[in-house]
């Protein structure tokens, strides 16, 4: 009896939790990062007032767009993750001192994240979907967050709000109301969803 070939995407990404989520989900994954100027269309939507949701999703299909027009031989799949608390907007640290200034701002306060993805195929967007999950942070003192940015810095550097839920990132939270791939990066369920329906793939 053959085996069913493993479904192929295109991830416009280099995160590698992303491409892992997919690879254990049954996918044959092509990984080309879209070299997009995100600080500059970030700033330009911010300036239109668009909402956090906007923003994930404009920044989700404007990477999958780019790479589709290059490598469109297979579904090619745009992801991005934004980051809200109290009207502002956080992006990845840039340094350990900035992320010890985000973690201050997010200590005891609940923040939302906005997980968009974008599936396009044959140069056209057919799929597209915004996960929101909220977190509530539990107040952190100076001393905990100069340890925990010290211990954890190279693994975090790339994660907005500075955490990972699968490390010593779940430690900063009392409560957490979402999904788990949404807070990770990738509302997957849906993907797989979507796909399954289509015939996509097998059940």
């Amino acid at each position: 009896m053959l085996s069913t070939p493993k479904p192929r995407l295109t991830l416009a990404s280099g995160s590698q939790i992303r491409r892992l989520l997919l690879e254990n989900a049954g996918f044959d994954i092509d990984a080309i990062p879209a070299m997009v100027d995100e600080t500059l269309l970030r700033a330009a939507m911010e300036a239109e007032n668009a909402p956090p949701r906007d923003i994930a999703d404009g920044l989700a299909e404007h990477k999958a767009r780019k790479i589709a027009a290059k490598h469109g031989q297979s579904p090619v799949l745009g992801c991005d993750q934004v980051l809200a608390c109290g009207g502002v907007l956080f992006s990845k640290p840039e340094s350990p001192e900035a992320l010890r200034e985000d973690l201050a701002k997010l200590s005891g306060q609940t923040h939302q994240l906005f997980s968009a993805a974008v599936l396009y195929e044959n140069g056209e967007p057919v799929w597209r979907h915004v996960g929101i999950a909220r977190l509530t942070m539990r107040s952190l003192s100076a001393g905990f967050i100069e340890d925990y940015v010290a211990r954890n810095w190279d693994s975090i550097r790339h994660s907005v709000g500075g955490y990972k839920l699968e490390e010593e990132g779940v430690r900063l939270f009392t409560s957490i109301q979402g999904d788990y791939f949404t807070i990770l990066g990738l509302p997957l369920l849906d993907l797989i969803n979507f796909l399954t329906l289509r015939g996509d793939l097998p059940t």
